[in-house]
């Protein structure tokens, strides 16, 4: 086989019974089709439905192949019969054509001829139905059958499997496109544009946070309808978010791998469609209602003040590595949309694990996510993104990480995306893949740095608190310097991957077993700790109030640091995984968030305290600066904006900083802040003491007095995660020693 060329065995075994006896698509009005679409328009890409140079109603197809050397529009009735149109007009690399009497609703997709030389990285294969990558809406579902790979998977001769070319019909096993009408001018609609000082996300899974929920109309669990419903809406309104952060909602397929286990790719990092919501989160069906229902939850979310915003998977496709389907850009140029390492075209560059990555460096590269990101912003009406493994996005021709890249410059300087949020997950699998703190202006980043310091403070794992400091003033170290502020920092203790908040202080190892992998899957690096006992079944009364203690003190630090917060659905009232760190498989009780647990007063204060540090947070600017602290007085004779203690009630000095210690305090100085109203008046507000002790012991903490540390003559106890539900109990006067439990958070308000 090493000419690249299917055998004529190969061919003759994996041919498909006919080629012709196609169905002729016929008109609504009954006039017979099957004859060329008319010339239409290369511009704007997909399937766009409106009325034809003579006035009828029609739509039209346009789809980038380059390379191509024809184009199939295959049109699909209500019986699932084909029929293919030749599209014959051809501009810029671009197949296009206008059919009339195609209404939305009509399924669709692409069969696209050309050379099939793997060794080049050509891999075409008209046997293939192909989803337009401009698809508004996908209907049907994806079945792990060998016909749908573009190459024979069973070859005999495994290490060439790749370059036989596999001529069965892969249409009984692929989704179809849907055409969509675009009718909505979001004249109704009004976005919070909550600034990103103020801001407090919510990552949630759409299907998982309402399935269970008990107020929600059974038909409308595990729907965009039933996030938008006011029961949804009104949990995240009494916890106080600003913004939800979706889990992927592009349209998704699950792996064959998973398919063979009788799982699902849940969490949905297997994206098929950038322009489509997926299906399966839709009460309203599959044939374009997912579209409309989609923008009512928007508009639902935005009427009750909380932005969307998108976690988005722009770094690979489902079509997966050489061996994977063709479901779209494999089949209509490999080449011109995937990365394929320069010594080995047959092969892709793999900077994401999980077999592909677009090739980010090409115009119709850049030009498809720019449009995505445009058309979710401007007709889908979301606010933001947050984008899955942004380091593959900015690998430049020489597969390093730039952030100069194109793909970066466009999105930065688009009149539109450029004032929406930006989130990088500033890192992927790839050398050089880690870059946090290495995004450019205006882009915000997760930082892991700062979930690794806060597990380790709170589990004793640390010696000092050098790290603690700068991840609690807002990551100067890492934000700083190229511009940016404190709000750069997207800061959180746990996300959809890895262990839950309550799992994080009940396990001490992973317990994926359900994943199907031999708990070979997930992360071993967890940075928890289970307090004495593995898992609830054996933990006593001690432990499990540790443990609650543990949850307090983690959630008040997330809450009470510069930055900008997220938290994870369900940790406010006690969600558990069983200690599952990887439940991307999981469509079942172990992710969906178990509603019943707030009907428990132990859980439900936990909620309770979440909330009342949201509130806390909102209502005092000193906790959510905008700038970096300088450490610095802002008039002479006045506080330093931030001032460092030791349990002594002195100032930090450097020895200190390297002194093995597990108690620190932090004061928050409202009268030094830097900030001005809008009319440029200096921001006040009250002054705030942060005492936190990691250790096994309590520590009596001596109360800053001096009037370089203090603007208060006594202090006030806030929060107190030593007691049961969080504080507050208690005023003090400087200079008095106050009782640090162990393992406990103190924040205190100075009152003059």
């Amino acid at each position: 086989m090493a000419s690249g060329q299917e055998s004529a065995a190969a061919v003759r075994a994996h041919a498909p019974a006919t080629v012709n006896g196609h169905r002729a698509y016929r008109h609504p009005d009954g006039r017979p089709g099957g004859e060329a679409p008319w010339p239409g328009s290369r511009l704007p890409l997909g399937a766009r439905f409106h009325p034809g140079p003579d006035g009828r109603p029609g739509t039209n197809f346009a789809l980038w192949a380059g390379g191509a050397e024809a184009v199939d529009l295959c049109l699909f009735d209500e019986d699932g019969r084909e029929s293919r149109l030749r599209l014959t007009e051809q501009d810029a690399h671009t197949w296009h054509g206008f059919v009339p009497g195609v209404l939305p609703g009509t399924r669709y997709g692409y069969r696209v001829h050309g050379r099939w030389d793997p060794w080049t990285g050509a891999r075409w294969n008209p046997a293939k139905l192909l989803l337009d990558p401009y698809a508004r809406a996908i209907d049907g579902g994806y079945t792990a059958h060998d016909a749908v790979c573009s190459a024979v998977r069973n070859w005999p001769e495994a290490e060439v499997a790749d370059t036989v070319r596999d001529n069965r019909d892969s249409a009984p096993y692929v989704p179809r496109a849907v055409v969509v009408r675009d009718d909505d001018d979001w004249s109704d609609d009004h976005r919070p544009k909550t600034p990103w000082a103020e801001t407090v996300l919510y990552e949630l899974h759409v299907r998982g946070f309402t399935r269970r929920h008990p107020d929600v109309p059974p038909e409308l669990r595990g729907t965009y309808a039933g996030l938008a419903h006011p029961a949804a809406i009104a949990h995240l309104t009494g916890l106080g978010v600003t913004a939800v952060e979706l889990l992927p909602v592009h349209h998704h397929v699950s792996e064959d791998h998973l398919q063979a286990r009788g799982l699902v790719n849940y969490w949905g990092y297997n994206t098929v469609g950038y322009f489509a919501p997926h299906a399966g989160y839709s009460a309203a069906g599959s044939r374009g209602g997912q579209v409309g229902e989609f923008k009512r939850m928007v508009r639902a979310l935005h009427a009750a003040g909380i932005e969307v915003i998108l976690d988005v998977v722009y770094n690979h496709t489902a079509d997966g590595a050489e061996l994977g389907p063709a479901l779209l850009l494999r089949g209509i140029d490999n080449a011109g949309y995937y990365r394929l390492p320069p010594n080995r075209p047959r092969g892709y560059a793999d900077y994401t694990g999980c077999g592909n990555s677009l090739d980010t460096r090409r115009p119709q590269v850049v030009r498809l996510i720019t449009d995505s990101l445009r058309y979710w912003v401007h007709e889908m009406g979301v606010d933001g993104f947050r984008f899955d493994l942004a380091a593959t996005l900015a690998r430049g021709a020489d597969g390093g990480v730039t952030m100069e890249h194109p793909l970066l410059s466009a999105v930065s300087q688009d009149p539109l995306l450029s004032r929406v949020k930006l989130i990088a997950e500033p890192w992927d699998v790839g050398p050089g893949g880690y870059q946090v703190g290495g995004f450019p202006p205006p882009w915000a980043e997760w930082n892991d740095r700062y979930r690794d310091t806060v597990r380790d403070f709170w589990r004793g794992a640390r010696p000092d608190v050098r790290e603690l400091g700068y991840r609690l003033s807002g990551s100067s170290d890492l934000y700083q310097r190229d511009g940016r502020r404190p709000y750069a920092s997207v800061n959180y203790v746990t996300a959809h991957d890895g262990f839950t908040l309550r799992d994080l202080v009940s396990y001490d190892r992973k317990h994926n077993e359900a994943n199907g992998e031999d708990n070979r899957d997930g992360t071993d690096d967890n940075r928890s700790w289970n307090h004495g006992a593995e898992g609830e079944g054996d933990a006593g009364p001690a432990v499990t109030a540790l443990r609650r203690r543990q949850l307090r003190n983690l959630t008040a630090t997330l809450l009470l640091s510069a930055g900008v917060p997220m938290i994870t659905a369900g940790d406010e009232f006690g969600r558990t995984q069983g200690g599952n760190n990887n439940a991307y498989c999981q469509d079942n009780e172990v992710s969906w968030l178990d509603w019943s647990l707030l009907d428990d007063p132990a859980w439900r204060s936990l909620y309770d305290f979440t909330a009342r540090l949201v509130r806390l947070r909102r209502e005092h600017p000193v906790l959510r600066q905008r700038a970096f602290f300088s450490g610095r007085a802002t008039a002479p004779g006045g506080l330093p904006d931030l001032a460092w203690f030791t349990p002594l009630g002195k100032e930090m000095t450097e020895a200190d900083w390297f002194a093995p210690t597990a108690a620190v305090g932090m004061l928050l100085a409202g009268t030094a802040m830097s900030e001005r109203d809008p009319c440029g008046r200096p921001l006040l507000d009250d002054s705030f003491l942060l005492l936190l002790n990691a250790g096994p012991e309590p520590v009596p903490f001596v109360l800053p007095g001096t009037p370089g540390a203090a603007d208060g003559t006594r202090y006030e106890t806030v929060v107190d995660t030593a007691a049961a539900d969080g504080g507050p109990a208690g005023r003090h006067r400087p200079g008095d020693p106050v009782p640090l439990g162990a393992r406990a958070l103190h924040l205190l308000r100075a009152v003059p």
